[in-house]
């Protein structure tokens, strides 16, 4: 019996270890599509399952097809439109902590790079049967929410990541934090001077530009708190200064704080202090 065994040399393995696959979905144009041009602070890997169309990046339009895989880098303002006797319909990838470097792909046989502004757009038509044959597990794990189906989406975008390196002469530039961080400090200060308006996920996502759960996600990993908590955690310290320096009802300071109710201003700040606002001003006197 004859055998071959293969040895495998880890002396330089490629890492993506600053590299995260924030969510998989599926479109279909069906009518009342209604994208607008929009940007976001990580990478978007564009998957024409069926359809014609075309996308439109820094203010050009270019076609698209069937097969047609289109790399979206960070912060590019883009969008998508589809013919209506061929309705498009893609797969797309969000991945944070990466883009992508096209300085190589003048000598790709397969690709064809569309010049942007910012150079940060490819668009190329892909025959790699095994690159839909991983975007669709992706798409049955996800939706399924197997057993450990996180990991395994993420190590299928490292092999995916990999597979596209192979073949298509792109190169990968890992690490966006400087823009992300840059997002989460303007989020953080408009906290800070707005703290008493009624703001939302939803104020604050339309704020920055962002998908408000990436942007929740990014601020908590940068702040350590997540938004909400940190708008409440404001003001908590704002109710606190009230309490010592002014005579202000406790009504009045929870409206003037952005709090929804009294009841609701008491239990948090019980719940941040472990006194009520009353005990809390009661002590500070005291001393």
């Amino acid at each position: 019996m004859g055998s071959t065994r293969h040895r495998i040399d880890n002396n330089n393995p490629l890492s993506f270890e600053h590299s995260q696959l924030l969510y998989v979905s599926t479109s279909k144009y069906e009518g009342d599509w209604q994208s607008i041009l929009h940007s976001h602070p990580f990478s978007e890997l564009f998957y024409v399952v069926n359809g014609t169309g075309s996308f439109i990046a820094e203010g050009e339009e270019f076609p698209v097809v069937k097969n047609d895989m289109v790399i979206i880098n960070p912060q590019v303002q883009h969008t998508e439109k589809s013919l209506y006797t061929t309705p498009l319909e893609y797969i797309v990838l969000g991945i944070d902590g990466l883009s992508f470097s096209f300085e190589n792909i003048a000598s790709a046989q397969n690709g064809v790079c569309v010049k942007t502004a910012s150079g940060a757009v490819y668009k190329y038509n892909t025959h790699h049967a095994n690159i839909y044959a991983y975007l669709n597990i992706m798409l049955e794990e996800i939706s399924r929410k197997y057993e450990n189906y996180e990991t395994v989406c993420q190590n299928l975008l490292e092999v995916l990541l990999i597979c596209m390196l192979r073949n298509d002469n792109l190169s990968i530039v890992q690490g966006n934090d400087t823009v992300i961080n840059r997002e989460c400090t303007q989020i953080k200060n408009y906290l800070d001077a707005n703290y008493s308006e009624n703001i939302t996920l939803d104020t604050l996502a339309e704020l920055s530009h962002m998908n408000k759960y990436y942007m929740a996600h990014a601020f908590t990993k940068y702040i350590g708190l997540s938004p909400i908590n940190y708008l409440l955690q404001k003001r908590i310290q704002e109710g606190k200064s009230l309490l010592e320096s002014t005579s202000f009802s406790i009504a009045q300071i929870s409206s003037t704080l952005g709090f929804s109710s009294q009841s609701y201003f008491s239990q948090s700040f019980k719940k941040a202090t472990g006194k009520t606002p009353v005990q809390y001003r009661t002590e500070v006197r005291r001393q």
